[in-house]
């Protein structure tokens, strides 16, 4: 299961997700792609949740590009140090 870490914030804008790390004052934008991404794995679902709400929302993406897609989105999150596994 996926968390922020703390001292992260999150909030929905209109163009996807906005995560602030309160310790640093750095902010990350996130677009709706990434922003479901996140949500679905915050609701405790897992990658492979992940994969089919975007191949059901984007119908032009198939789901070895989707499960790509997801991958890198939580490496990045990762790496940014915004959650942890």
């Amino acid at each position: 299961m996926l968390t922020l870490k703390p001292g992260i914030l999150l909030t929905e804008t209109e163009y996807g997700m906005a995560l602030l790390d309160q310790r640093s004052a750095e902010y990350w934008t996130l677009n709706p792609t990434a922003a479901l991404v996140l949500h679905t794995l915050l609701g405790g679902h897992g990658t492979e949740r992940a994969v089919e709400l975007l191949t059901a929302q984007y119908e032009d993406i198939d789901p070895d590009t989707a499960a790509e897609d997801v991958r890198q989105i939580v490496d990045d999150l990762r790496s940014a140090g915004l959650v942890t596994p």
